[in-house]
């Protein structure tokens, strides 16, 4: 029995089955267990006599799947396909098991769910030798065990390796044990802490300060199959304009319009691609939004033209803070229509940010994201269509934004204690979907703060990071967790925003953020310039061979974002994933790897080391250089020289790839396929589409699916599904690892093979005389060409 310190949700009395579940009674308040599907189940205890049934995040609704419900006098036990869930009646605890009988997941005995004042936690026993991976944009390793960490969105410049809260809070996190997992979810947007066996052996637990306890509990027969049933709970991210996967080029601040026009045409006349030029709010007025300097950029249209008559868009910061200045437009629109934030007693709240005392929109508020779109024409008019929503936890300085603040929170009137998780989350949806309406195409839109379902409006970075190595490799494991957690548009800033990079730490970085989803180089203002030309001939050839491999890579990515907007597989993958109980895969040494889509092998590492011990995960893995061959299931020392990070190619791989281009727009009509050798079957999904427009929602895409068939020595490329008139005609297939290779033959039509030497990264065959480009090492492949056809190729060799 529990201290009477603590309220327990004790003895159940009486019990309602339901068409998707059941809503059980005790003296303490009520307890609704729904089905959402077979292996999705959400558990909701209040202390309320009625449910909250409002959510931001959640998009899917239960279904009314068969359930086989036992009413027993000690216990209910509730069935699924997939699922066995019972619940102990004397104390209320609930156990989670699969077909088997297996417990996967179940509450401690003990302890259960209970109450200290409104504060509300669930304590889950702890397995033998569970682990925990996710919880989105969170410090610390790859396995949270022994960890705890709270949601509070915080503006949290140049934090530390172990700082927590950041910027975003997405209460979603995986276990994982004896060969099982299972995802839960914790959807409560209060201040809320996880504690993942942090100074106790006993539980692990989630709770909240107010509110209910509300969680969903999800199965999967693999972490894979989690994280698509949580984003198809959450929602899928749409499809990004082609241009945002780009390399985009950003600083605090580019200006005056001479400065911006400088930058872009370094790009072009250096022969670096890049598809964007960010501009941070010096652009502004006096940083006042939706304005522009007069002195600093006299004719903002004008520059916009130019720049994209150079193939460059243009992201716009966007923060909400509205300067209080009378005369200033969105100032006293605002508050004629009433759309800012209010304390209890009516009068609009006032915080110091960068243009001096503002007042907040109430995003939560649907006439609010109206206004808020009226407001976004003033950019889009000009043909703006990335933005970049920042400072939005709500930042403001001081960093004690008031509690009993009042927001709408979409008819459900709540305070900063429920609102402050989902303030930056409701911004984002309002710049994206205003940007939507009024572009009538795809907009770009990037947020600092968020919650659980951010996917569906905006990109995340992870905020105003630090030029040292150790920053460098937080923020790949937290891109790595971001994705873990459904958010797979996620990045860093390349360089690090605050303090100085040195040559070897950029040169390492911006080849690490070249296999990132999101590709932004950054720092602040009064420090060295960080463009990728800044740090001497060496760097710059560096930056730039890539960069040039990540648009030769396009194909390959642009079919990755596809298949995160389909099923929410992330684009930048933890070894976890594919390998989740191989203890190998999170040792500290080894938790940066990662896999970026299905193929390719990344071994991120410091600047200041030539040395790097890989694990191979299994299966056959090739050196990107040189086409070294490693076995899976070992632990190798290979060289890591600055201009060499570590990528290695799995056996079966089919990389879709092109010649190096300048920018997304740039039109190319021969495709290549690299195909490395494996005995074993694999296959990929090869997507198209104008990647501009939502036309891919009509039918206008090109899919194909390619199957390598590894003993056969062949390769089937699937008729196009989808009416989109892809723009190429050729297409070469590049063998790596086969044995001699005399012909190719398609669809019974015999072509001739030609082997050469060859480094599949092409542009280290232009390395500057700095560096020795016989270092980087070749091998053998064979290349046949053909025309393109949207018909079936059987093609073999």
């Amino acid at each position: 029995m529990l201290s009477a310190l603590s309220k327990r949700f004790k003895k159940i009395h009486s019990v309602t089955k339901t068409e998707v579940g059941l809503i059980a009674a005790a003296a303490e308040g009520q307890m609704r267990l729904r089905f959402f599907n077979d292996a999705v189940v959400q558990v909701t205890i209040t202390q309320e006599p009625a449910f909250d049934e409002f959510s931001y995040a959640v998009q899917s609704t239960p279904s009314k799947s068969p359930l086989l419900m036992e009413d027993q006098p000690k216990t209910i036990t509730i069935k699924s396909a997939l699922l066995e869930v019972t619940i102990s009646k004397d104390p209320m605890t609930v156990t989670f098991k699969d077909y088997n009988g297996q417990i996967i997941n179940e509450d401690d005995q003990g302890l259960g769910t209970s109450w200290i004042g409104e504060q509300v936690t669930t304590y889950k026993k702890l397995q033998e030798g569970e682990r925990f991976i996710g919880l989105g944009e969170k410090t610390g390793p790859l396995d949270r065990k022994g960890t705890g960490y709270q949601n509070w969105n915080t503006d949290s410049f140049a934090y530390h390796a172990g700082a927590d809260p950041l910027y975003c809070s997405i209460p979603f996190y995986i276990g994982v044990h004896h060969g099982l997992q299972y995802g839960i979810f914790f959807d409560n947007s209060h201040k809320s802490f996880f504690n993942f066996g942090a100074s106790n052996n006993r539980f692990s637990s989630f709770s909240a300060d107010a509110g209910e306890m509300n969680y969903y509990f999800i199965y999967g027969e693999s972490v894979a199959d989690i994280i698509r049933r949580y984003v198809d709970l959450t929602g899928h991210m749409p499809l990004p304009p082609k241009w945002s996967i780009g390399y985009q080029q950003c600083r605090y601040s580019y200006y005056p319009d001479s400065e911006v026009r400088t930058i872009a045409n370094t790009f072009r006349q250096k022969k670096i691609p890049a598809d964007v030029i960010v501009l941070d709010i010096h652009y502004m007025d006096k940083y006042k939004i939706f304005t522009w300097s007069k002195q600093n950029f006299p004719d903002a249209s004008s520059l916009i033209q130019y720049l994209k008559s150079q193939n460059f868009e243009v992201v716009l910061m966007c923060d909400p803070g509205i300067k209080i200045e009378t005369g200033y437009d969105a100032y006293d629109d605002g508050l004629s229509k009433d759309v800012f934030v209010k304390y209890p007693d009516g009068e609009n709240y006032s915080g110091e940010v960068w243009p001096g005392w503002c007042h907040f929109p109430d995003f939560t508020n649907p006439k609010v994201r109206s206004w808020w779109k009226e407001k976004l024409a003033a950019y889009t008019n000009l043909g703006i269509a990335g933005y970049w929503n920042d400072m939005n936890e709500i930042a403001t300085w001081g960093q004690m934004l008031p509690e009993n603040l009042e927001f709408d929170y979409d008819g459900n009137k709540s305070t900063t204690r429920r609102a402050r998780n989902v303030y930056g989350f409701q911004m984002a949806r309002s710049t994206y979907e205003g940007a939507k309406e009024l572009l009538g195409k795809r907009p770009f839109n990037l947020t600092r703060a968020g919650y659980s379902g951010v996917q569906r409006y905006a990109a995340v970075w992870t905020g105003d990071n630090v030029s040292y190595d150790e920053h460098m490799m937080l923020g790949i494991r937290m891109v790595n967790s971001l994705g873990l957690a459904g958010v797979s548009f996620a990045g860093y800033d390349v360089g690090g925003f605050a303090g100085e990079a040195n040559t070897r730490l950029f040169a390492r970085w911006i080849s690490i953020g070249a296999f990132s989803p999101f590709f932004r180089g950054h720092t602040m203002i009064n420090s060295r310039d960080a463009e990728p030309w800044s740090f001497g001939e060496e760097v710059e050839q560096i930056s730039r061979n890539y960069i040039q491999f990540r648009y030769q890579l396009m194909p390959y990515l642009y079919s990755l974002f596809y298949e995160s907007a389909t099923n929410g597989m992330p684009v930048q993958r933890s070894l976890a994933i594919a390998n989740t109980h191989d203890a190998k895969v999170y040792d500290p040494q080894f938790q940066h790897q990662y896999l970026f889509g299905p193929f390719i092998l990344v071994a991120p590492v410091e600047s200041n080391k030539d040395f790097v011990k890989v694990y191979f995960p299994p299966g056959e893995w090739y050196s990107l250089f040189d086409g070294a061959k490693y076995a899976g299931g070992q632990e190798v020392v290979v060289t890591c020289p600055i201009h060499k990070l570590p990528i290695f190619i799995k056996g079966g791989a089919i990389i879709p790839m092109q010649k190096v281009v300048q920018h997304t727009n740039e039109k190319v009509e021969e495709l290549s396929f690299h195909i490395y050798q494996s005995k074993e079957n694999s296959s990929f999904e090869f997507y198209e589409d104008d990647g501009i427009t939502f036309d891919y929602e009509a039918n206008q895409y090109a899919i194909r699916l390619i199957l390598h068939h590894g003993a056969k020595n062949s390769l089937t490329m699937e008729e196009q599904q989808g009416s989109y008139h892809s723009n190429f005609k050729q297409i070469r297939i590049i063998l790596h690892g086969f044995e001699l290779v005399k012909k190719v033959v398609v669809n019974g039509k015999s072509f001739a093979s030609a082997s050469k030497n060859h480094s599949f990264f092409q542009p280290m065959e232009k390395f500057d005389p700095l560096i020795d480009p016989a270092s980087m090492g070749e091998e053998t492949v064979y290349i046949a060409s053909f025309p393109y056809s949207s018909e079936l190729l059987d093609i073999s060799w």
